[in-house]
């Protein structure tokens, strides 16, 4: 096994932290470039914090985009009301790094891990499934307004202990005049409870917002940063993780399709029978396409590394050709995990050699 099951703690946010913020606006620049021109190499990172936001990267395209404009689109979407001065620094792409990516290599150095495991019908340890979806869950009651006092901002954290759901964590900002009785009254009821199992409900520990208080929350309460989720945005914690992030950055980067396809190849081979979890090792030189390493192992330790060289293609052009990763679809990732999801390419299974 690649993670001890009987006792871990994972956690996720929601789309209002600042991070995810930040993760989000990326995310949706690289999609607006990808519309007007596919083949646009973006590297974006947003920071935000305390009425201020700033986009920097590099971008080539023959596109245009207003990456402002499209910045206050996200915030105000994710439900902020308050008013944000932004400021955009764009440059091109180091012609250094676009050599390499010019002729088809990976657009940076680099080691990328994939996960499957048979435990959830996601493909995914079950404590990232259900962190997620306490998480999403806080937005849709809050944007349903079955709970009305409730605001963007949020975290959840669940913990196993003996295999068993132990405690469930969530902090939720609010309303200033809502009591802390009825917050957890709320949340147990509309959010936690349908999620989990009647022998859950019996057993587990709640904690909601345990400081008392959680009225100041976004980017008035913290600063925000592009890929400071990278746990959350994969497995937790409990499985590794390389080097870099993921949003804001278009397929060329393999800290990100790299990734991707890591993921294909173990959710497929779990699928196909090749073990009940298997982890996918893969590293990359900047500007050759040819990954210097790949290893895959399922978790009784068999080596499954020929099976993926038959069947999955590494090399970052061939990844961006069979998942299709010129295509606009990756705002959809930048909150609640980019793995487990349907409807995204390298979440689909195929057929295994």
């Amino acid at each position: 096994m690649f993670y001890k099951h009987d006792n871990y703690t994972v956690e996720s946010v929601t789309s209002g932290h600042p991070d995810k913020i930040c993760d989000q606006i990326s995310d949706a620049i690289l999609d607006a470039y990808l519309k007007t021109d596919p083949e646009s190499r973006v590297a974006v990172e947003t920071f935000g914090g305390h009425g201020k936001l700033v986009i920097g990267g590099e971008i080539t395209s023959r596109g245009r985009v207003d990456c402002v404009k499209i910045a206050r689109e996200v915030y105000k979407k994710i439900g902020y009301k308050d008013k944000l001065k932004i400021s955009a620094r764009i440059v091109t792409q180091s012609p250094d790094i676009a050599r390499g990516v010019d002729s088809g290599g990976a657009g940076d150095q680099g080691i990328m891990y994939g996960f499957a495991t048979k435990e959830t019908p996601e493909f995914l340890p079950k404590g990232v499934v259900l962190a997620h979806q306490l998480a999403k869950k806080l937005e849709e009651v809050r944007k349903s307004k079955k709970i009305k006092w409730l605001r963007p901002d949020g975290k959840t954290q669940v913990t196993y202990t003996n295999g068993r759901l132990d405690t469930v964590l969530v902090s939720a900002q609010h309303a200033p005049q809502v009591q802390s009785a009825e917050i957890k009254k709320e949340i147990t009821k509309k959010i936690i409870y349908p999620l989990l199992s009647p022998r859950e409900r019996k057993e587990v520990k709640i904690l909601v917002n345990p400081t008392g208080h959680f009225v100041q929350g976004g980017f008035k309460a913290d600063t925000g940063l592009t890929g400071r989720k990278i746990m959350v945005d994969t497995y937790g914690g409990i499985i590794p993780h390389g080097g870099g992030c993921f949003s804001g950055k278009d397929a060329t980067k393999v800290d990100r399709s790299g990734a991707y396809m890591a993921r294909f190849a173990a959710k497929n081979l779990v699928a196909a029978g090749y073990g009940k979890e298997v982890l996918v090792s893969v590293a990359y030189a900047i500007g050759l396409p040819e990954p210097l390493m790949i290893e895959v192992i399922n978790e009784k330790g068999k080596d499954l590394t020929k099976i993926v060289r038959k069947n999955f293609d590494f090399r970052p052009l061939s990844i961006i050709r069979r998942l299709g990763l010129r295509k606009p679809v990756f705002f959809k990732t930048a909150a609640y995990g980019h793995f487990g999801k349907k409807n995204l390419p390298w979440e689909k299974i195929e057929k295994v050699k």
